[in-house]
């Protein structure tokens, strides 16, 4: 299964780099909003924490259109043909990081393409092949 993975969980600067570059990428916006990747801060209050796809496929289970399908890397992608915009798969993600952009016709999720992990200045992502 191909994904992203933290390799230094307690090396992030909460840079927001990882952000950046994928709402870049989806929507060709500086707008972490849009981002399938997002820092938050973990459970002390005080440290950066990215969350992130983790290919769980609950997203899949919750699209009425079957728009959401498993590729043969283990990678959940968004078909735009079938997809309604429902954003149903943005409510069942656990993580937080479907994005349903208001006005987009439809969801983006995390298709782990790497542009996080190229653009993180501390190298604590990685694209993980299992």
């Amino acid at each position: 299964m191909k994904r992203v993975n933290v390799v230094k969980k307690d090396a992030c600067m909460a840079c927001k780099a990882c952000e950046i570059a994928c709402s870049e990428a989806f929507y060709k916006e500086f707008n972490p909003d849009y981002s399938c990747i997002h820092i938050e801060t973990a459970k002390d209050g005080v440290s950066p924490k990215p969350v992130h796809c983790v290919q769980c496929g609950k997203c899949a289970k919750a699209c009425p259109e079957g728009a959401i399908t498993q590729n043969a890397k283990g990678v959940y992608m968004i078909n735009k043909k079938k997809c309604v915009g429902c954003g149903k798969c943005a409510e069942a993600c656990p993580f937080g990081v479907i994005v349903k952009k208001e006005g987009a016709e439809t969801a983006t999720k995390c298709i782990a393409c790497g542009i996080c992990v190229k653009a993180c200045p501390m190298e604590i992502l990685e694209i993980k092949e299992a």
